[in-house]
This record gives structure tokens, sequence and C-alpha cells, in this order.
């Protein structure tokens, strides 16, 4: 009985769609972190019969055939890069984006990899560092005797040296925005890696057409909504009661015919 098979496709798919929202709600408090939703698509169709041909020679064209779907089956698991709300740090080396962009950071492969969550910091020579230890791209480091650090939202980046009236240039922020962010590859650590589907990235200043601005002494929030994962929560929990539902009524519906042969 086919009925038993598409219903544990069913069952799967729902499996899935709760490991994805378990998730979001586990990084709920993830700095940069984007909320991620599964796509699901039918699977192939058994035709019993075809429309658009002739029922028989000389006849009328059948107007609907009859077409089994087989299930369901996920087509995707897509992060959504909608922008998180600011929360105020009061760190100067918080550094969050508003709009479309990323920072650059460099992989331990010596790779560039991207990243929204702007928690930096500087390591044991002064230069701008994530919370892992990865360095920053362009390089920024912090001179000796710096008693504060300013970034503008252009990305420019001064330091107030003590006993010394002007602010010093340190360097430049660049962000890097992408054609499809969605075709980004997720590595974990809040760390995302080009690939063929986002297409290369477009390295650019903040606060020029198409590039976010950068806000200091803020980082950006997880995008995740509660209510909204708790509804998709208790809505794949129904759809997969559903399935075992069918699975049950498949398999008292072969008893009863295995009953009757015997």
């Amino acid at each position: 009985m086919k009925a038993l098979a598409i219903a544990a496709t069913g069952m799967n798919a729902q499996q899935t769609n709760l490991e994805v929202i378990a998730n979001n709600i586990a990084n709920i408090n993830t700095t940069g972190y984007k909320r991620a939703r599964a796509e699901f698509s039918d699977l192939l169709y058994q035709v019993d019969r075809l429309q658009g041909v002739p029922n028989r020679a000389n006849a009328s064209i059948v107007p609907e055939g009859a077409s089994i779907g087989l299930g369901v089956k996920t087509s995707a698991v897509r992060n959504v890069h909608v922008q998180g709300a600011l929360t105020s740090t009061g760190n100067q080396f918080d550094l969050a984006l508003t709009g479309k962009g990323w920072f650059q950071i460099e992989g331990a492969d010596g790779s560039t990899l991207y990243t929204r969550a702007g928690a930096f910091n500087t390591n044991a020579i002064g230069q701008l560092v994530t919370v892992d230890g990865a360095n920053v791209i362009p390089a920024i480091i912090v001179p000796e005797g710096t008693v504060e650090v300013i970034v503008n939202r252009t990305g420019q980046v001064f330091a107030r040296i003590e006993g010394e009236p002007d602010l010093q240039d340190i360097g430049q922020l660049t962000l890097a925005t992408f054609a499809n962010e969605a075709g980004l590859a997720p590595l974990g650590d809040n760390l995302f890696q080009e690939t063929v589907a986002s297409g290369p990235a477009n390295v650019g200043i903040p606060g020029d057409p198409g590039y976010a601005t950068i806000q200091q002494g803020y980082l950006e929030d997880s995008n995740v909504d509660p209510v909204k994962e708790i509804t998709e929560l208790i809505s794949a929990q129904r759809a997969y009661e559903m399935n075992s539902k069918v699975i049950q009524a498949a398999d008292e519906m072969a008893a009863v015919i295995s009953k009757n042969i015997r």
C-alpha cells in the first residue's frame, strides 16, 4: 500500500522541519544569526491516466488525468538574511551592520570567510580579531597607548592616543556583498563561506550604494522571532501526527484485507 511510504516521507520531512526549528530556537540569542527555513517539494507522480490524449481511437480528448503523488522531499534549508535588531553594548570594539554586507574574516587556512557578528576585540599585538581570535580583513592594528577607538559609519577607524591632540587614522574597514546571499555555506562559529551558488564577493566601502553602514558600540541580534518559531513548531508537530494517523489507517486497512484472505 503506497500510503504507508507516502506518509513515511511526510514524517521524515516534518522531522527535518523540527530540527531546523530547534536550531533556530537554540540560536535565539546568537549574535548575527540568521534563521533558517526548511523548503519542501513534492516527489514524482504515478500517472494512472494521462490527460490531453484521446480516450480511444477517434474519441474525445481526455480533459483531466489521474496522477497520484508519491510523497515529499526536503529541497533546501534556506537561511533568511533579514536584518536583526541592534542592541547597545557600549563596547568600542562591537560593530553592527545596518543593511546588506558582511565583515571579512581570515580563516585558519588563509581563505576569506564572512560574518555578520561584529563582536570584535584586539589580540596581543593590538590587531582587530573575532571572539575566536581570527583576524579581521583588512587588518586593523590599534597602536599602543590608545585610549579610545572610533569607528564611523563608513568604516574609517581612528585611534585617540594618550598625550596626542589629533586622532590617528589606523585603517578602513570594507564589506562584502553577494548576488545570492542564500547560496553562502554556513560553517558554524557565525562564519559563512563563498560558493558557486552565492557568486563572488563584491567588496566595497560601508555607506556606498548597496552596502551597509557600521554602528559602533552595537551588536546585531539574531533575527529569530520566538512567536513565529513556536507557531511553526506546533504546525510541524500536528503535521507529523497526521502522517502517523495515515500510517495507522493504512495498516488497519491492510489488516482487514489479510483477514478476509485467511
